[in-house]
């Protein structure tokens, strides 16, 4: 694999899931594959569970890791011609090809403006070090997707589900604060590779991008949708169309124990107790948060893998 920006660089999907769940039990098998081998991860945003989870995956196959947040260290310019005289202090074009240099794999992470579609659609910063470096660039969330948290989803419910063609219901929560649409971009296209039941439950005016949710079952009504699930993943995201905007906090979207059931909860952290999911949905045996955490570190594990055996 030469780099891992969004889901289709996976050309083995269900052979890297079964490999990322046996990894767990070995998690130091391929300590040597990175030796000698430098992961330099930069942060524009700010991460908790994929920096930790990324730099443990990398050290579990023997890399040493660079963390910068860049946003501390100076203001990058990203367009082409132009006068740099105002507060950008160097262009990407010399500093994605100088970080090269000192690193074998570049994991990036930068999150949407939420003003201007356009512009986050074009993955300006992810798509530019894609362009200027040198070495394989790792997504850790982007303006339109997060396709590491996708595949520890798909990871944690192949792990834990007891049917062929599970029922996974993804449902929008209110939030509020206006979130992107990346997680759940993700999640959707991650769920129609495996066999799974997939349908989208949220209120009009909060239709995800209409290329990634073509030929899914969206249901307007969260009830009648959530009835059967196996696996709800629970996310908020501000509106598609009317792009970054926050149409609804109906707190009767929140996700409550009588209508989740016997299904398991799914969410990516953090969360909002009691606003996205109340404390008794959390709080029980069908959460399953803290698993789905966990599979973070595998899923960066076998992308790293992927990318370093391909060096």
């Amino acid at each position: 694999m030469k780099k891992y920006t969004k889901i289709k660089d996976l050309s083995h999907l269900t052979e890297t899931i079964k490999e990322a769940i046996l990894l767990k039990m070995n998690p130091f098998e391929y300590s040597d594959l990175g030796k000698n081998k430098t992961l330099v991860m930069l942060f524009f945003n700010a991460s908790l569970r994929t920096r930790l989870s990324t730099e443990k995956a990398a050290k579990n196959l023997g890399m040493e890791v660079m963390v910068v947040n860049v946003n501390e260290a100076w203001q990058l310019e990203f367009g082409d011609g132009t006068i740099m005289n105002g507060n950008t202090s160097e262009h990407i074009k010399e500093a994605a090809q100088v970080i090269s240099q000192y690193a074998d794999i570049i994991a990036v992470r930068a999150f949407p403006g939420l003003t201007d579609k356009q512009t986050d659609a074009s993955e300006v910063v992810l798509n530019s070090f894609v362009k200027y470096a040198t070495v394989p660039i790792v997504n850790m969330e982007s303006a339109t997707a997060h396709p590491l948290q996708a595949l520890a989803d798909a990871i944690t419910i192949s792990e834990l589900t007891e049917k062929k063609r599970p029922k996974v219901v993804l449902s929008w929560a209110p939030h509020p604060k206006a979130l992107p649409q990346a997680v759940a971009n993700s999640f959707v296209e991650m769920m129609q590779h495996p066999e799974v039941d997939l349908t989208i439950t949220h209120p009009k005016g909060y239709a995800l991008n209409p290329e990634i949710t073509k030929g899914v079952s969206i249901n307007y009504n969260q009830e009648d949708a959530l009835k059967g699930a196996d696996f709800v993943y629970v996310k908020n995201w501000s509106s598609y169309n009317n792009y970054g905007k926050i149409l609804s906090q109906d707190p009767n979207w929140m996700m409550t124990q009588a209508k989740l059931g016997e299904a398991k909860f799914m969410h990516c952290l953090p969360v909002r107790r009691n606003v996205v999911v109340e404390d008794a949905v959390l709080d029980s045996k069908n959460s399953v948060v803290i698993a789905q955490a966990n599979n973070r570190t595998f899923a960066a594990q076998m992308v790293l893998k992927q990318i370093l055996e391909g060096l």
